[in-house]
């Protein structure tokens, strides 16, 4: 917000008082801080797919390509996704998506890092411990939340954590392994019991957005009952990905900047994202968007039935093993998280709901048929989840849903109407008594 000229007059004004008179009421403001953080309940911030850091080591297990990408061979631990103008600057985009990628285990069911790669995300339970990675909108990836969670007085360490993950996988069902998500969960209650013990013993209020809030929604649902209860305050999701939608089927047919590297455009990045587990994990549901075609050629079509033909289609036989074993039977999983929850939308938006390749051409972008819903997640996959939360929470108290017209995916909570409607529930799940 500008600094209008009556507060730079006022600015001025306090600098001219005593320098006693001013520590005073510098320290009432303080004290009042301190007041209102007394009073807070710790939050926990998860994160959208863009803004985790990523460290990697390169092992002796490592066959580079090209000889250029085993420079770091050896020499312990650097940021591979963190300052990525030093990707282009050492010429190591191409290095970067062999490090980048997953190898599917059949033998396992799970994903684990390209041979020779060790990776790890760092700052686990800082707020800042993530960011956007685009120069031009350092406001992304929870930034401007966390600025007015700040201005409530809520402090990085003390009051507000941060709980980035690897966005490379996506979260198992308990009958899947999933070496990477069994230590990120452990890690989860750790954090939540720390923050817990650090504030007197307050419940915490878990906060996610968009796959953020998918991952949140399943670290609740992977902790025993009583546990939840003893710890967690209120879950709130914005914006999450928590039913499927068909923005996900466009970005692994024609490729997706969510992966920000300069330089790099989506078909550069497509191979790279497709041996990720995240880039089916949110493929529409057969239950929610039934046999209506989704993706449309002058051949046949495709519904959310038919992801297995279309993974044919596209040359991605490879993903059809993983996609029918983990991402299928995560599309028919659903229970009560049994803890309060609040989700918001937003609605009102051009959002793809068909795509159409009409020559079968799968590496031109398609020409899209919008429905509803916020520019990314389709609004009967919003109405859906809603749907199963009212009839498992059994009490609605338990559930509040909030669609706000003209908000957008990310933009939920970086324009300054939307996010204030945002703090407005965080406020609320701090009074409401449980």
């Amino acid at each position: 917000m500008a600094t209008t000229p009556v507060l730079r007059l006022l600015s001025l004004l306090f600098l001219l008082l005593p320098l006693p008179l001013r520590e005073y009421l510098s320290a009432s403001q303080h004290r009042r801080n301190d007041a209102n953080a007394g009073v807070l309940h710790p939050i926990v911030l998860v994160p959208g797919l863009s803004c985790s850091d990523y460290e990697a080591r390169l092992t002796k297990a490592y066959q580079p390509s090209v000889p250029h990408c085993g420079t770091m061979k050896g020499k312990g631990w650097f940021g591979l996704w963190e300052n990525t103008s030093d990707l282009v600057a050492h010429d190591y985009v191409r290095c970067f998506q062999e490090q980048f990628s997953l190898v599917y285990d059949p033998a396992i069911n799970d994903y684990r890092n390209f041979p020779g790669v060790e990776t790890r995300v760092p700052n686990f339970g800082s707020a800042r411990g993530f960011r956007y990675k685009a120069p031009l909108h350092p406001e992304y990836c929870l930034s401007a939340l966390r600025g007015a969670l700040e201005k409530m007085s809520y402090r990085d360490g003390d009051t507000l954590f941060g709980a980035p993950y690897d966005i490379r996988h996506a979260p198992p069902l308990p009958t899947q392994s999933s070496e990477v998500y069994s230590v990120y969960f452990k890690q989860f209650m750790q954090l939540v019991e720390h923050a817990s013990k650090k504030n007197h013993h307050k419940k915490v209020i878990l906060f996610g957005h968009s796959f953020g809030g998918h991952v949140a929604l399943e670290f609740v649902w992977s902790t025993p009952l009583d546990w939840r209860k003893k710890y967690i305050k209120h879950l709130i999701l914005v914006a999450p990905t928590t039913a499927g939608f068909v923005e996900p089927v466009k970005n692994l047919v024609s490729g997706t900047d969510m992966i920000y590297v300069p330089t790099a455009t989506p078909m550069s990045l497509r191979s790279m994202w497709r041996t990720f587990e995240t880039a089916t994990v949110n493929f529409p549901s057969p239950t929610v968007f039934g046999h209506e075609p989704l993706v449309i050629t002058k051949q046949r079509n495709y519904s959310a039935y038919d992801m297995e033909d279309l993974l044919t289609a596209i040359g991605f036989g490879d993903g059809i093993e993983p996609f029918r074993k983990r991402a299928l039977p995560k599309m028919h999983y659903f229970q009560d998280p049994m803890v309060p929850v609040t989700c918001i939308n937003g609605v009102g938006n051009k959002t793809p709901l068909q795509l159409i390749y009409w020559e079968s051409d799968f590496e031109k972008p398609p020409e899209l048929v919008y429905g509803d819903g916020d520019g990314t997640v389709n609004l009967i996959s919003m109405l859906d989840f809603d749907q199963k939360m009212y009839q498992r929470s059994g009490k609605k108290k338990q559930f509040k849903s909030i669609k706000l017209d003209g908000a957008r995916h990310g933009n939920i909570i970086t324009d300054e109407w939307a996010l204030k409607r945002v703090m407005q529930e965080i406020i609320e799940a701090n009074r409401i008594s449980s």
